[in-house]
């Protein structure tokens, strides 16, 4: 027979009743009246098929069958009153587990500062964190939120921008652009070897670059290599693969040394900087109402 939440609102209803063998005493105890207590024993008692309390003018006696109830449920019930007061006892503070994805840069970046203090102030929270540069499936794999591309997140999600605006150049190595030259115009790419960035299995991604009058231009490219590794595309293009777009802060070691050289940086264009994002539609969890806290006050801080 299954237990339906009826069921266990009655088996509670009918251990205060053996416990006081009273409907007086266990009304004043549960907050409600007598006769819903007798109409929910009668009900109970109906459905089970089984008579589970002797009643009398003077008092409320339990059968031989209801005392064998009670005996089992009292563990049971003083277990659940337990875990209710353990909830009660710590209030608002965040408990439970948190899976989250990020690119290496926003690990770094955003989460790194801010993850050490999370766990000292919340002590009873776990968290996981998976290194990953593609774009996750947040419900399919199981994560509680993602951190990504501001301007490139999933429709149904809520965002939550936590880092500043990123801006994107187009760079290649001193040796590859003295033997192919130097484009001047996005549309020279197609003249080009192009490293391709890929998001997820299926999106491969165009360049996209600052048009006129605020236009976004986005140029489809080619070329030897297509990966979603930092490392990868940018170990590439220091060896003459071809050219490599990414985010300045990424280059900007290799720029600073010479490695690198950036070009068409009049269309380098600037896009929204990482975001938190969750499903819309499922509700947001203390352990993460905290978290995107301290990120956003990081930030705040950082602007």
């Amino acid at each position: 027979m299954a237990i339906t939440r009826t069921d266990l609102a009655e088996l509670a209803v009918f251990a205060a009743v053996a416990r006081h063998q009273s409907f007086s005493k266990a009304a004043l105890e549960l907050g409600v009246s007598a006769s819903a207590l007798s109409h929910s024993l009668k009900g109970l008692e109906t459905r089970l098929g089984i008579r589970l309390l002797n009643r009398s003018t003077r008092a409320v006696v339990p059968t031989e069958a209801g005392q064998r109830l009670l005996v089992g449920l009292l563990p049971t019930l003083t277990t659940l009153e337990e875990a209710l007061a353990e909830l009660t006892r710590h209030g608002d503070e965040p408990v439970g587990r948190l899976k989250i994805s990020a690119p290496r840069s926003a690990i770094d970046e955003l989460l790194t500062p801010v993850l050490i203090d999370y766990l000292a102030l919340y002590p009873r929270m776990q968290v996981e964190v998976v290194e990953q540069e593609l774009m996750p499936r947040l419900i399919e794999d199981g994560y509680d939120a993602a951190i990504f591309y501001g301007d490139l997140l999933p429709k149904e999600m809520i965002a939550v921008p936590i880092g500043p605006p990123q801006r994107y150049l187009v760079v290649g190595s001193p040796a590859y652009l003295a033997e192919h030259g130097t484009p001047q115009h996005p549309r020279d790419l197609a003249r080009h070897a192009c490293i391709g960035y890929r998001l997820t299995p299926s999106h491969h991604y165009r360049w996209a670059f600052a048009g006129e009058e605020g236009s976004l231009l986005e140029i489809e490219v080619s070329g030897p290599l297509t990966t979603s590794s930092p490392s990868l595309y940018l170990g590439a293009a220091e060896a003459g693969l071809g050219l490599a777009y990414c985010l300045e802060e990424e280059v900007s070691a290799p720029l600073a040394a010479g490695r690198l050289v950036a070009v068409l940086t009049p269309w380098s264009p600037t896009f929204a900087g990482f975001h938190l994002f969750y499903p819309s539609r499922h509700q947001l969890s203390r352990g993460l109402r905290a978290l995107i806290d301290l990120l956003k006050a990081r930030q705040a801080t950082h602007c």
